[in-house]
């Protein structure tokens, strides 16, 4: 499992003592950001996120998406509620 920096979790503990960290999930987490006149937010991989429900709670693919949408990503925990980002799947060459 991949540890969250103390340097991470420092520095957003300082700009929002309220941010929250998702327990268990920590190799889903990409860091933390900032939208216009909020205070910074974790930001978490979604697909890394039903990975990890996969391959550690032997889950199949649509039970873990079921999980993460309804324990996970559709739990509000107050104002320091984590982001749940989802990856872009493709790139343009153009």
């Amino acid at each position: 499992m991949v540890e969250i920096h103390d340097q991470d979790r420092e520095a957003l503990s300082q700009e929002n003592p309220e941010a929250l960290l998702a327990d268990g999930l920590e190799d889903a987490f990409v860091g933390y950001g900032y939208a216009f006149g909020n205070k910074p937010l974790a930001i978490y991989d979604e697909e890394k996120c039903i990975e990890i429900f996969m391959e550690r709670d032997e889950m199949t693919r649509e039970e873990a998406i079921d999980f993460f949408y309804f324990n996970v990503k559709g739990a509000f925990c107050g104002e320091g509620t984590p982001i749940f980002m989802t990856p872009r799947t493709e790139t343009c060459d153009e």
